[in-house]
């Protein structure tokens, strides 16, 4: 049976079975120690000259050659124990080895946190770059969190719906990354933005309660804390207000803490709310930073953002939403956008959720009745035509009977990365993709063959130089 290193301490005097990595191997004289490595740790093998088959077996042993090795634990002496690592107050005296893979010298080295290498060169090797201890770690407590969302929304009767990934193209803020139908000639779906319009859906077929930890895909221009695809926290509930929405989310994000990162603390509780303006007004920004020790890592400020415009002005001198078109205003504006009068001066539901001077999540009760929605994109200078196009089916829905709804989505990716203290959120997912969508590992996007193009009915022209 397998033992892990984390484990090797209840076992002292036994032989046991390892089986993972070579970390370093170091010859002194006649004895050769190697680092063993695991998921759960390191752990200190010696290979004594008495066996001397097993012996010379080891001395070939490279970095990161996979192994199986049997050995009896021992205790190390009071002097040698090596704190820096859990299993250090033990040692295991080899008795037999397999070297089940062998590995050529790692193109990048894994002994390290890996921040001072190209992360060209660790994107490229990602498989390698993840055997360091930060990023198992990165990805084990990324799990933990999903796996706490998971129970918590359980426990509090949602249910969690996948949505479709291949939808329909729309307009809700930035490109869509679109995808041509081999059937349906000329024709082509889009990865979804957001489920925004499918978790509405749900609230009007009765669903009432809804999550997801969904797949996310928008097409924009590069910025260091966004990428391609991502993941997002999505979640709609039927019969709510806006205080509603945001007492289960604070519950959530304080459980979160509390329970998985009992290191941080969160700087006040109940979270602190401020509007728009005064944001702005003091803070210049809609995200404020509002930790009072901004070099404690360890400080979790997290705020409520409320009371945004509803609308902005174009570059054209139209009006566009400022967050989110599905956005109910608030009740008092509900006359004014039904009325498309004082424009500028509504204001949303919308709800952000920021932390340490990030925006983490973001949401709003929706509009649920067909004839506020529409006013929505009138105002924003939209034909009935194009309405009826892009959104007809929301409209449809929504004149047969829609409960008020409202919801909120968090950026899974940079929660993540505020609570592993990483500089970016690519050190938070598996196998990411640079700003401008580039995957070096797998050498994507990529050609494809002039068949693959002729059955999707597709002719690539190139620009002329």
């Amino acid at each position: 049976m397998r033992i892990l290193t984390r484990d090797i301490g209840e076992h002292v005097g036994k032989e046991i079975t390892l089986k993972g990595w070579v970390d370093t191997r170091r010859d002194h004289g006649k004895l050769i120690f190697i680092d063993f490595r695991d998921w759960t740790g390191l752990a200190q093998v010696v290979f004594l000259p008495n066996n001397k088959e097993l012996h010379e077996k080891a001395s070939v042993l490279r970095s990161e050659w996979v192994i199986e090795l049997k050995g009896t634990v021992q205790k190390r002496p009071e002097g040698l124990i090596n704190t820096k690592i859990a299993s250090g107050a033990f040692e295991i005296a080899a008795t037999g080895l397999t070297i089940l893979s062998e590995a050529k010298t790692p193109p990048i080295e894994v002994g390290s946190d890996g921040l001072d290498i190209g992360e060209e060169s660790r994107m490229k090797y990602r498989y390698v770059d993840l055997r360091r201890a930060r990023m198992q770690k990165n990805l084990r407590n990324r799990a933990r969190v999903f796996q706490m969302i998971r129970e918590f929304f359980a426990k509090n009767d949602f249910v969690e719906v996948e949505t479709p990934v291949l939808s329909k193209s729309t307009p809700e803020g930035a490109r869509d990354y679109l995808v041509p139908s081999r059937i349906q000639e000329g024709k082509f779906y889009a990865l979804p933005q957001s489920p925004q319009q499918y978790k509405q859906l749900l609230m009007a077929s009765g669903m009432d309660r809804y999550f997801q930890l969904a797949r996310c895909f928008r097409d924009e221009d590069t910025r260091g804390d966004r990428q391609p695809e991502f993941t997002q926290l999505d979640i709609e509930m039927s019969f709510v207000e806006r205080d509603d929405v945001m007492a289960v989310n604070e519950e959530l994000l304080i459980k979160l803490v509390k329970e998985l990162y009992p290191e941080k603390k969160i700087q006040e509780i109940p979270f602190p709310r401020i509007t728009y303006k005064e944001s702005m007004e003091k803070y210049g920004t809609d995200r404020p930073d509002m930790r009072n020790d901004k070099n404690d890592p360890n400080l979790l400020a997290f705020c409520w953002v409320i009371d945004f415009p509803f609308f902005e002005r174009t570059d054209e001198g139209g009006w566009t939403f400022t967050h989110n078109p599905f956005s109910a205003p608030k009740p008092e504006f509900m006359e004014d956008l039904l009325h498309k009068r004082n424009i500028g001066e509504i204001l949303t539901t919308q709800y952000d959720i920021a932390l340490n001077g990030w925006e983490i999540g973001g949401g709003s009760i929706r509009n649920h009745r067909s004839e506020g929605l529409k006013a929505v994109f009138e105002i924003m200078g939209f034909s009935d035509e194009r309405i009826q196009k892009n959104f007809g089916h929301m409209l449809e829905a929504f004149d047969f009977g829609a409960p008020p709804h409202g919801g909120i989505a968090w950026g899974m990716d940079r929660f993540m990365m505020i609570m592993e203290n990483e500089p970016n959120i690519r050190e938070v997912i598996a196998f990411p993709k640079t700003g401008d969508g580039r995957d070096f590992m797998m050498d994507a996007p990529s050609d494809v063959s002039e068949e693959q193009l002729r059955e999707l009915h597709i002719k690539i022209t190139k620009k002329e130089k």
